[in-house]
């Protein structure tokens, strides 16, 4: 899998994708991710990528020129099975969203910075908006990070367990049950004697309770779905 970053703020990339699961899966050769700063694409002496908003509306506006040209670059050297904008309002990622895009090529993912992007950008070279949840951050570089580190742990071998990820929450639509480590009593407190007790079906059944009660309990929505 190939992953390109567009941003305007490419710093703020560097430890989220620097370290843990996405470095060793970098390292693995598992997946490529390109951080491209778009103001090398801007405009003129001072490298201009944003500008005022027609309208006379507050903040500064990502110029389409750069970001067209950019993408324009990177779509001649290869196909992109999605071209995703980071926006506040972009369908919520979700795990199902996750999983979707593990089993894709080549991402392209465009950072929102300042008061947001030339919409003609939108209408025209975006496939798909994405939003981490509702409410506005400084730019789109976190939740750019967030969908990567979503994505990349998926891939097989970027986990030293591959089973371990399909037990996460929300992979079968549930929260994750409890999980536990020695000691097995601590400060009084203990664990469960289900699973200390080495029977996998008696094991499996208690997880299978304890994460539709958590679910029940913490993200009744969940089961409306």
């Amino acid at each position: 899998m190939r992953i390109d970053i567009l941003t305007v703020v490419p710093e703020l990339l560097e430890s989220p994708l620097g370290h843990s699961i996405v470095k060793r899966a970098r390292d693995k050769g598992l997946v490529e991710i390109q951080v491209h700063n778009i103001r090398e694409w801007g405009l003129g002496r001072y490298r201009q990528v944003d500008d005022y908003s027609f309208g006379g509306d507050a903040g500064m506006v990502m110029m389409v020129e750069p970001v067209f040209n950019l993408i324009s670059k990177l779509k001649s050297e290869r196909e992109y099975d999605e071209v995703i904008y980071t926006s506040p309002d972009g369908e919520i990622l979700s795990q199902g969203i996750a999983n979707e895009l593990s089993i894709k090529n080549n991402l392209i993912i465009l950072c929102g910075h300042y008061k947001g992007i030339d919409h003609r950008i939108r209408e025209h070279l975006i496939t798909r908006e994405i939003s981490v949840g509702d409410y506005v951050l400084s730019g789109g570089e976190i939740p750019a990070a967030i969908i990567t580190d979503a994505v990349v742990r998926l891939i097989p071998g970027a986990l030293g367990d591959e089973t371990s990820a399909l037990s996460d929450s929300f992979q079968d639509g549930l929260l994750a049950p409890p999980v536990y480590t020695r000691p097995a009593e601590f400060n009084g407190w203990k664990v469960p004697d289900v699973l200390l007790s080495g029977d996998p079906k008696k094991i499996s059944q208690w997880q299978d309770e304890q994460a539709l009660e958590r679910t029940r309990r913490l993200r009744p929505n969940l089961l409306d779905i």
